[in-house]
């Protein structure tokens, strides 16, 4: 599939309309689908109606923007209206939001065209999307091998050609994580850059939703049209958003990179390790300065993590009881019985644990021994990227310690799953931009990514330094062996 800025000149020189591009898009979403199963909800009637309109306009002689009829995704935790929304989990099986997301009528206002919600982990908590409800989406790659997660669905869609870009969230390494894994473009914003309204919560503090592209110009056009101020979010930034594009250049003459020298060590997978040490040598002779970099608080993300996130999920998730909106057990016995058939039959495993986890380490007499002292880990891990970004613009490190791994390989063994995400939860705990880029593949034929850290606010010198080694390398053109 072309890119956003190729599909726009044919659109706009009406060598194509929009309703061809939207139905290749579809039939494309119907050829691979049953193989790869990224989407939930397929929408075209929907979708062919929006392209319909970006024709009109066009026809019209009105100007139109970059993503006007450009096929897109949207990970199933948004909220469209009148589009069910299910966060791939059976206690929102028929929901349908009454209202739009921020994201998705951001959209919607500049003509992109949404082909379907795309799978995810239940309620975004996982690292593979197996924990969805309702299907497990296989890696384009390699069939048998996982897509990462939570936002696998997503970073599915792009590699297989069934959507031109992509819309996924980030707690932990959620869009990140998946990109690498499936050999894409994948970017977790500043935290607030990018509006939370009509994102279904998991960890409040932590969410972040970004995009996810064939290439870095996608992402930057993507996260240009998304992020902004909004008063439906309190945690919205009331800041200036740049169009992002203009940061795309070739070369790296001043830019100081650090690599994380605590990323390097044990469960590195040494051909992941080789790969991104190439990728980094690739950046030096691009005319960037590289030193190694001490973060020493940076391992302990994955259990500060741990605690932190499913505190917020225990909060989060006590809205889902049966009295509201989504599911309802049968026949209850009375008010409390009501509630706990519901909850026990409506989520799964993985959201149940996280749940018990938050709920235990909330309760009264384990607070202070863990919540709060977890939260004093994060302030200290933040500081350690404040020392960091004095010294360089931008830090680098893999995005992920192994590639994908087999479907079933760690579902039974929760802590061997929770490792996946070892190199990108320390970005969210201290809220700033992360990127995944192709840096090469593994001796399967598997994606490695190479991952991108910037300062607060700094997404201009990651779109720099993304776009100067994407240039000069040929891994964004690699394509999966889907027939």
């Amino acid at each position: 599939m072309a890119s956003i800025r190729e599909l726009h000149q044919q659109l706009i020189t009406k060598q194509r309309s929009s309703v061809e591009i939207t139905q290749k898009a579809l039939d494309r979403i119907e050829a691979v689908e049953p193989t790869i199963r990224s989407f939930l909800h397929v929408t075209p009637e929907y979708a062919l109606e929006m392209a319909q309109q970006v024709d009109g306009k066009i026809a019209a002689g009105e100007e139109i923007g970059l993503l006007a009829g450009i096929p897109i995704a949207i990970k199933d935790n948004m909220c469209t209206k009148g589009i069910p929304t299910t966060c791939a989990s059976r206690i929102l099986e028929n929901f349908v939001p009454p209202y739009e997301s921020t994201v998705t009528q951001k959209l919607k206002d500049i003509g992109a065209v949404m082909v379907g919600k795309a799978n995810l982990d239940e309620f975004a908590m996982g690292s593979s999307t197996e924990t969805s409800a309702y299907q497990v989406t296989a890696n384009p790659w390699d069939i048998s091998r996982v897509p990462g997660g939570s936002s696998g669905g997503s970073a599915a869609a792009v590699a297989a050609e069934e959507a031109v870009v992509s819309l996924g969230s980030d707690t932990g390494g959620s869009i990140r994580l998946p990109a690498s894994y499936c050999g894409i473009v994948g970017m977790k914003p500043t935290y607030g850059l990018v509006s939370r309204y009509g994102l279904v919560a998991y960890a409040s503090s932590l969410d972040q939703i970004g995009p996810f592209g064939k290439s870095v110009e996608d992402a930057a056009i993507l996260l240009s049209a998304i992020a902004g101020y909004d008063p439906n979010d309190a945690t919205s930034l009331k800041v200036e958003i740049p169009d992002y594009t203009q940061f795309l250049k070739p070369n790296l003459k001043g830019i100081k990179i650090g690599i994380i020298t605590e990323t390097f060590g044990e469960g590195l997978d040494p051909i992941v390790a080789e790969t991104v040490n190439t990728a980094i040598a690739q950046l030096k002779t691009l005319g960037a300065e590289i030193q190694e970099i001490s973060c020493p608080r940076f391992r302990y993300g994955l259990p500060t993590y741990y605690i932190i996130a499913p505190s917020e999920a225990s909060a989060n998730l006590a809205r889902y009881d049966g009295v509201k909106y989504g599911f309802r057990s049968d026949n209850p016995d009375n008010l409390l019985s009501m509630y706990k058939k519901t909850r026990a039959t409506g989520f799964g495993a993985e959201v149940k644990r996280r749940i018990m986890l938050g709920t235990y380490t909330l309760s009264a007499g384990y607070y202070d021994a863990y919540y709060l002292k977890a939260q004093k880990v994060r302030t200290l891990i933040k500081e350690d990227f404040e020392n960091a970004f004095g010294k360089v613009d931008i830090l680098v490190c893999p995005t992920a310690p192994t590639t994908a791994f087999k479907v079933g390989e760690k579902i039974a063994d929760p802590l061997t799953m929770y490792l996946s995400d070892l190199m990108t939860i320390p970005v969210n705990l201290a809220g700033l931009p992360g990127m995944s880029i192709p840096c090469g593949f593994d001796d399967k034929g598997m994606p490695i990514g190479l991952q991108l850290i910037g300062n607060v606010l700094r997404e201009d010198r990651i779109f720099q330094v993304a776009y100067a080694y994407e240039q000069s390398t040929e891994w964004h053109k690699e394509k999966p062996p889907l027939s």
